[in-house]
């Protein structure tokens, strides 16, 4: 069970945001695709996370003007991230651990996913269903 497997099933495609958008711009973004956070990215790679957090620490901190300063500014940086080998319950502990919801994918240094703790939490809530019904299905046939 590798983040692989999830990357399978989701698909890997990627919404993400340059370091130089404006905090708005990031916004905007988030609400369209009714996500909570994407990974922030220079020349390729990935730099940070901007998330639904950052906006209120911003706000909090800058006040309205808030809104027009870079993504780089606000974003929660350095990424954490895993590789597309890491087990599923290894990133489960990391992210709780390090007390984040996202995580990019790298494969050496290119960006080949993004996941949440949801997605971990599907993949491993479906596994035990299936684990379930294979359970009952050998026990009905004894």
């Amino acid at each position: 069970m590798t983040i692989a497997a999830i990357l399978e099933g989701k698909g890997r495609d990627i919404v993400s945001i340059a370091s130089t958008s404006t905090v708005a711009e990031a916004v905007a973004l988030l609400a369209a695709r009714r996500i909570g956070a994407v990974p922030v990215l220079e020349n390729g790679q990935v730099v940070g996370i901007f998330s639904e957090r950052d906006v209120i620490h911003c706000i909090e901190r800058e006040g309205a003007i808030g809104l027009e300063l870079p993504v780089s500014r606000v974003m929660t940086a350095p990424a954490i991230t895993v590789g597309p080998e890491e087990t599923v319950l290894g990133a489960l502990a990391l992210m709780t651990r390090r007390r984040i919801r996202h995580l990019p994918v790298l494969d050496g240094q290119a960006v080949v996913g993004f996941i949440s703790i949801g997605d971990l939490v599907k993949y491993r809530i479906d596994r035990i269903e299936s684990e379930a019904e294979a359970m009952r299905a050998y026990i009905q046939a004894a």
